[in-house]
């Protein structure tokens, strides 16, 4: 996550991350626009590129070359990236409504989000059948369906729906993948029997009959069995049932049919066509709301008529890029002027291809090659990046009145970009705060007897008889750019160490600084970010009390939290407290800050992210009981000291040493390689220093996993010392509540049986 160095004044929400939304991005990695700030909605973090999904679902590219790797393109463009589904969209409010997350405000909105499979019109098809769109949610099925064929002993038969070229595309590719899989397990490939439906006369209607007539004959000799004029009109278990009355029995059904627009579009009163897409104009933009555009499959073109392509999807990101920034800045638009003729490279599953254009056609493996060189030079535009990104462009009063901003809003602009206050007079201003907390709704409890609906200054709290007050602060800016995650993962860290020490969590105090900007900007952010975490303190049973938020150059939270426990520490679990014999438990995998700071070079995977941020969400409080009614001797959790800075702790107060399993370690993945790049958090070093507590050091810094000891961990799991006898029992319970990466590690040793305070061995 980088800073920005101008006050936000405008929010352009891309929602999906098609091929025209990452032309979108590019554009603002290479040219970024002072004062905006844009924010990717979208389900999946790595989107297809669909030129080669055919030749991916035929086994010529492996996942990661033909996938765009959203995360990291967000990251290059200073883009915030949210992962959550779009449910519709409040046009009066300007906001995005979201299935997971708080709704997400606009000024400036663009849809992406390809067509959906119109299945729900065919009895039966949509929990019979396979859809291939939306493309990014078809590999997962797509894996699955591939494992049932593996699996699946004797006469295996498959049927595509659909005659376009993306159904023959897609029938031939998996012939090819499915045959080539049989003849690896010495299996017969005649076992796979294919059939194609096509509701027409032809096949590939929308291309020259030379063309057609290439594919005919490559489905004839490869012996698909073509369905002409066979209208499916409906799908039952294992079977496929037309309109004639044709009925033809399949072990999967694929459909790849024309689709239409998602159906929460329907509901949000802009103009769409006949088949539920987005009427737009030659500039991109809905004709009955200026402040929205769409592109690709989704939207559809008044002045123009052409196929739904991804070709026109991938030309329509400049100019779309082009005019949300004219749109800003109150210019003219640009119309976009998609060609008439145009190159459609269509692969026969095996490596050659047809080539297709206008009343061309032509064929060859050499075809075959030069798509794969085109699809390979596009892919590099969006997965190749530098190490080092030119910096933000610095707003001044003269650039930032270049976008179109009211009276109101251009005295906000100038006082943001002006410079600020300290001390009090870096608070943000009281309505702005209030405004933004008016709709979260902490927890109360009855010993809360002044709280944060009261104007006084301090929370008073009472405590119950018999117990104690556990106590502990957590604070850091933030590591990635959403803040609602962001206000997650902060609750979570801080309450991890009441949760270790066996409390009950009680109370919370936050603080948090956020950047200057308009005041609606920065009421959205606090709101976003204190809606995650309240969500998570709230689940704890937990109350916030109060807090402080003030103006900074970066985004950072923390809490002071307080938790009950017994006064007589009999419930307590603390790190002093191991025994030789013991085993040495683990709740999650480590690895996040090797994870972040590669996210920061842009050299992580957004699936990586995505994993880390899952386990970093994920309450200890769960384990932290489990550990607890197991009888564990002693606990901690991993936070910035890492595995081993926080295993000394335990050890020493102890009087013990420690063996741990660096093989049996759990790591996030993507973890260990960006170690072995040498990519570690900026914190690595000083908890390098502990490394003197290590014996043999030189027979370990080879091990793959040996730099992970040393790395901080962003709420990490616990770590917890329990008799070997309970172990298992533990480890049992663990997995069932979700805590599916909880191990052994290592084993407590009597102090004297090794060398130094802590040993580590294979």
């Amino acid at each position: 996550m980088q800073a920005p160095d101008a006050p936000i004044l405008r929010d352009i929400v891309l929602v999906g991350g098609g091929h025209s939304h990452v032309g979108v991005l590019k554009h603002f990695a290479m040219q970024p626009m002072a004062g905006v700030r844009v924010t990717v909605i979208c389900t999946d973090t790595h989107t297809p590129y669909s030129g080669m999904l055919p030749g991916y679902i035929a086994g010529h590219y492996p996942y990661d070359d033909c996938h765009i790797d959203l995360s990291r393109l967000a990251e290059s463009a200073r883009a915030r990236l949210l992962r959550d589904r779009v449910i519709g969209i409040d046009r009066g409010q300007r906001k995005v409504l979201c299935a997971g997350r708080p709704p997400v405000p606009y000024d400036l909105l663009s849809i992406n989000i390809g067509s959906t499979p119109q299945v729900a019109q065919v009895p039966g098809a949509l929990e019979n059948a396979v859809p291939v769109k939306p493309i990014v949610q078809f590999n997962q099925r797509w894996l699955a369906l591939l494992e049932r064929v593996r699996s699946h002993a004797g006469r295996t038969t498959l049927a595509v729906v659909g005659g376009g070229a993306g159904g023959v595309e897609m029938v031939l590719a998996m012939q090819y993948r499915l045959r080539r899989e049989l003849q690896q397990q010495g299996r017969n490939p005649e076992e796979l029997v294919f059939h194609l439906f096509n509701s027409s006369a032809e096949i590939l209607p929308t291309h020259n009959a030379r063309v057609r007539a290439m594919f005919r004959k490559t489905l004839l000799e490869r012996g698909v069995i073509l369905h002409d004029r066979a209208l499916v009109s409906e799908v039952r278990p294992h079977l496929l049932i037309t309109a004639q009355g044709e009925q033809v029995a399949a072990d999967e059904i694929v459909w790849v049919t024309r689709a239409g627009g998602a159906a929460w579009l329907r509901d949000t009163g802009l103009e769409l066509d006949d088949d539920g897409f987005i009427r737009v104009d030659d500039h991109l933009q809905s004709l009955n709301d200026e402040r929205i555009f769409a592109a690709g499959d989704c939207a559809s073109m008044v002045n123009h008529r052409f196929e739904k392509a991804g070709v026109f999807a991938v030309r329509q990101g400049m100019p779309l890029a082009a005019n949300l920034r004219r749109s800003l800045k109150g210019l003219a638009l640009k119309p976009y002027v998609p060609q008439k003729h145009w190159l459609a490279l269509i692969s026969t599953g095996d490596r050659h291809a047809v080539a297709s254009r206008g009343w061309l056609g032509f064929r060859g493996d050499w075809v075959w090659r030069w798509k794969d060189w085109i699809d390979r030079r596009f892919m590099r535009r969006f997965s190749e990046f530098p190490l080092t990104m030119a910096p933000m462009a610095q707003a001044v009063p003269a650039e930032a009145d270049l976008i179109r901003l009211e009276p109101e809003e251009k005295q906000q602009a100038i006082s943001a970009i002006a410079m600020r206050c300290g001390g009090c007079g870096a608070k943000v201003g009281a309505t702005v705060l209030s405004r933004a907390l008016a709709s979260i709704a902490p927890i109360e409890h009855d010993d809360v007897l002044i709280g944060l609906r009261s104007p006084d200054d301090a929370a008073v709290v009472r405590v119950p008889a018999g117990k104690a007050v556990v106590q502990s602060v957590d604070f850091f800016r933030a590591f990635i750019d959403d803040p609602y995650i962001f206000g997650k993962v902060a609750a979570n860290h801080a309450l991890g160490d009441l949760w270790a020490m066996g409390a009950q969590a009680h109370t919370a105090t936050a603080i948090a600084t956020v950047p200057s900007g308009l005041e609606s900007k920065t009421e959205d952010l606090v709101f976003q970010m204190m809606s995650g975490a309240v969500e998570v303190l709230n689940e704890a049973g937990c109350a916030l009390v109060g807090g402080h938020t003030g103006e900074g150059k970066e985004l950072a939270l923390g809490f002071a939290v307080n938790g009950l426990i017994d006064a007589d520490l009999r419930s307590a679990m603390i790190k002093g407290s191991m025994k030789p014999g013991d085993l040495l438990l683990l709740t999650k995998p480590i690895g996040t800050g090797t994870l972040f700071a590669a996210h920061a070079r842009l050299q992580a995977r957004g699936r990586w992210i995505d994993a880390a941020l899952q386990s970093m969400v994920q309450s200890n409080r769960a384990a932290a009981q489990c550990l607890r009614e197991h009888g564990v001797t002693a606990a901690t959790d991993l936070t910035g000291f890492g595995l081993l800075g926080h295993l000394v702790e335990m050890t020493k107060p102890s009087g013990v040493d420690a063996q741990l399993d660096l093989s049996a370690l759990p790591l996030l993945d993507g973890a260990q390689e960006m170690v072995q790049l040498g990519i570690v958090s900026s914190l690595q070093p000083a908890n390098v220093r502990l490394r003197r507590a290590l014996r043999n050091q030189e027979a370990m810094v080879n091990h793959p996993s040996y730099p992970l000891l040393f790395d901080p961990q962003t709420a990490g799991g616990l770590l917890a010392s329990i008799a070997p006898e309970r172990a298992a029992g533990c480890l049992a319970a663990l997995h069932a509540l979700g805590y599916a990466r909880a191990c052994v590690i290592g084993r407590v040793l009597a102090q004297g049986e090794a060398l130094e305070p802590i040993l580590l061995a294979d």
